[in-house]
């Protein structure tokens, strides 16, 4: 019995990893690439959307369901040895970095920007900038630990958040 129940465990972990989906109720990110926005949904509704900027190319920002790993406060940026908090830093105010490519949460975030004129935009390096004032709100709402789903669909966000599991019933 014990082999049996391993075995179906393996194989559906491998399918649905356990503790990788959103949490009906908890809060969760979708950034929609195909219209550059991001929905904040938290109790089992969308709260907000706004607009970011994305990749230059559609294969820049990673499209998947990642997880919150690392929130800094006026973030410094490596790249360029730019301190945070000046007004030089392309990260801007806030940096909310998440596990893509099974990176460590400091090479894929959501971030502000000092170029508030590229939001709607495709250009970033692979991350999602959002303006200063939303990206700390947002910072402020979202634990570490938190989901988001990064895609380019068609679908509304009630529609993808529903499919993800991050809209239904609380337990």
């Amino acid at each position: 019995m014990f082999s049996i129940m391993l075995s179906l465990y393996l194989s559906v972990s491998i399918l649905f990893p356990f503790g990788t989906q959103p949490n009906a109720g908890d809060p969760f990110l979708i950034v929609n690439k195909k219209v550059n926005e991001l929905a904040y949904i938290d109790g089992n509704e969308v709260q907000r959307v706004l607009s970011v900027a994305t990749g230059k190319s559609i294969d820049q920002t990673p499209e998947g369901l990642f997880t919150v790993i690392v929130k800094a406060e006026n973030p410094y940026y490596r790249k360029k040895n730019i301190e945070g908090g000046v007004k030089e830093n392309p990260l801007g105010t806030r940096w909310i970095g998440f596990d893509a490519k099974g990176t460590n949460g400091r090479t894929y975030g959501v971030h502000g920007t000092n170029r508030p004129d590229s939001i709607g935009k495709y250009t970033t390096a692979g991350c999602i900038r959002l303006l200063n004032e939303e990206v700390e709100l947002l910072y402020n709402d979202i634990p570490i630990g938190t989901k988001i789903l990064i895609t380019s669909s068609d679908q509304s966000f009630d529609e993808l958040a529903s499919k993800a599991g991050a809209i239904g019933e609380t337990h």
